[in-house]
């Protein structure tokens, strides 16, 4: 999902607060928003912070992305776009990600003239005709306006969110560049956030508008969508779709 291509977590406060700490900054926070712009100096981590780790996102403009040849640790892949739109390459990236055994997400492109809900469904009919597993990520790509206010923006996107944990018992992460995390991003900071800064080097950016954290980093786009994690692989599994219930 890079911002170039257009076309292109956690329930509780107490993961949150275990995000933070992992990311060792105190200040911070595909197809998306301008990922660079102004942003604060990263402060100086009182302690050590934990190792990176990798991972990678692709849609239609990768299909043939070998992930058994990756060393991505995570994936994600672009699933739906506004109401009608699936891409292509969704079913196989999904399947294959199954098979390596990875963490693995799906996203949704956001087109906020439509009605939140019905790109919400969109987005759950398409990921749930895949197999799931738990610990799947769920994913709100948001960069762009569409010509609409911020307010409208801003909603929007909270009424997409809220809808999606309502029906999955996911907390879904929320995927946008830094200055326009900052401009439409205000009061979503319940959910867990997936920044595209390029200026920044990987793991420091800090967080945009409400955000005291984020999650993961996209730091560039060439030659693909690449990204750091300030958690672990469990840890970025508890924001993901819970355990089937017995």
């Amino acid at each position: 999902m890079s911002l170039s291509r257009t076309l292109r977590i956690a329930s509780a406060t107490g993961l949150l607060a275990a995000v933070s700490a992992t990311a060792g900054l105190v200040v911070s926070g595909p197809a998306h928003a301008t990922p660079d712009g102004p942003a604060p100096i990263a402060q100086a981590p009182e302690e050590k912070a934990a190792p990176l780790i990798y991972g990678e996102d692709v849609s239609g403009h990768e299909p043939d992305h070998d992930w058994n040849a990756s060393p991505a640790r995570f994936g994600f892949v672009k699933a739906t776009e506004g109401v009608t739109f699936t891409d292509a390459s969704f079913a196989r990236h999904w399947r294959q990600l199954g098979e390596k055994g990875i963490v693995r997400g799906a996203y949704h492109f956001a087109r906020t003239y439509n009605d939140p809900i019905a790109e919400a469904d969109h987005f759950l009919k398409v990921v749930n005709s895949q197999p799931s597993k738990a610990g799947d990520l769920l994913v709100l790509d948001l960069e762009t306006s569409d010509g609409n206010s911020v307010s409208h923006v801003n909603k929007w996107a909270k009424t997409w969110l809220a809808y999606v944990k309502k029906k999955t018992g996911a907390t879904p992460m929320i995927y946008t560049g830094w200055n326009f995390a900052n401009t439409y991003g205000g009061g979503m900071s319940e959910y867990p956030l997936w920044v595209a800064h390029y200026s920044k080097a990987k793991g420091a950016v800090t967080p945009p508008a409400d955000w005291k954290s984020w999650a993961i980093h996209q730091y560039t786009e060439d030659p693909i969508d690449e990204n750091v994690s300030a958690l672990t692989v469990d840890q970025l599994r508890a924001l993901g779709r819970p355990a089937a219930k017995a």
